[in-house]
C-alpha cells in the first residue's frame, strides 16, 4: 500500500523564524491520519529565516538525522561538538539519556532541512553525534545511505544510528527510472524534494511524501530533476 500524502496536506508551524510543513502529526498539529510509521514519528520540512534557531535546548531518547537541502545551519552542543552544516551535509545525532544542543541558521540567506525523528531501539545511553557531505556526483542516478541502523551500512559509511531504519538519498535526473528493492518488512517513507516523482501509478509534485506499507519494491520515474530522500524500516 502507498499512501499519498501532498505538500498543500501537511500540517504547519509557521511563524518568524520557522516555516515547517509535517509529514507526521506532531502533538496536535497535522493530520491525525499521518500516524508514525514504525520508529519514524517526525519528518519536518524547515525553513529557518535567515540569523534565526533553536538556543540550547535538550532531548533524550531520540534519533535525530538532518539533511541539508540549502543554506547552511550551525550545530554546537554540550559535548563539545560544533560544526557548520552547508547544503549536501548530513548529521545523525543519538540523544542518549540527554544531550544539550543548539540549531541555529547564522547565514543571510533561508536554510532548508529535512529532520527526521527516529526512536531508538533501546533509551537512554551516551550521546553521539557526526556528521558526513554527500555531493551530487555521489549520488547521481542511484541511492546512498546517509545514516543506518546496519551495522554493514556504517561499515561502508553511513552515519550511526541508534533505530531500526535507514535514511538514504538519490539525486535523479528527468526520465530516470529506478526499481527500488525496499527490505523487510516493506514499510518506508519517501519524500520528492524540488521536483515531480512517479511512485508507482503515484504523480508526486515536490515536497509530497508517500507512507509505503508492505510493498518488496518502489518503481520510480522522475518526472523532473529531483532529490529523492527515503527512511527505509529494518525488521
Amino acid at each position: 500500500m502507498i499512501e499519498h500524502r501532498p505538500f498543500h496536506s501537511l500540517g504547519t508551524i509557521k511563524n518568524e523564524r520557522l516555516d515547517a510543513r509535517l509529514h507526521f502529526r506532531v502533538g496536535g498539529t497535522g493530520r491525525a491520519e499521518h500516524t508514525p510509521l514504525g520508529p519514524l514519528y517526525v519528518w519536518n520540512d524547515d525553513e529557518f529565516a535567515p540569523h534565526s534557531g533553536f538556543g540550547l535546548h535538550v532531548h533524550r531518547s531520540v534519533e535525530i538525522v538532518t539533511w541539508v537541502r540549502s543554506g547552511a545551519i550551525t550545530h554546537e552542543d554540550d559535548a563539545g561538538n560544533r560544526a557548520r552544516l552547508v547544503a549536501g551535509s548530513v548529521q545523525a545525532m543519538s540523544a542518549g539519556a540527554a544531550i544539550h544542543h543548539a540549531e541555529r541558521n547564522e547565514e543571510h540567506v533561508p536554510a532548508r532541512v529535512f529532520q527526521i525523528w527516529l526512536r531508538p531501539r533501546t533509551p537512554g545511553g551516551t550521546p553521539r553525534w557526526a556528521t558526513r557531505v554527500c555531493s551530487h556526483e555521489c549520488r547521481e542516478g542511484r541511492f546512498v545511505t546517509l545514516a543506518s541502523g546496519d551495522p554493514q551500512d556504517v561499515r561502508e559509511g553511513a552515519l550511526p544510528i541508534n533505530a531500526d531504519a535507514r535514511v538514504r538519498i538519490a539525486t535523479l535526473r528527468e526520465g530516470m527510472t529506478i526499481k527500488h528493492a525496499l527490505p523487510m518488512p516493506g514499510s518506508a517513507y519517501l519524500v520528492a524534494d524540488h521536483g515531480r516523482l512517479g511512485v508507482g501509478s503515484i504523480q508526486l509534485a515536490p515536497r509530497d511524501g508517500v507512507a509505503v506499507r508492505d510493498e518488496a519494491k518502489l518503481d520510480l520515474i522522475a518526472r523532473d530533476d529531483t532529490d529523492v530522500v527515503i527512511v527505509e524500516l529494518l525488521g
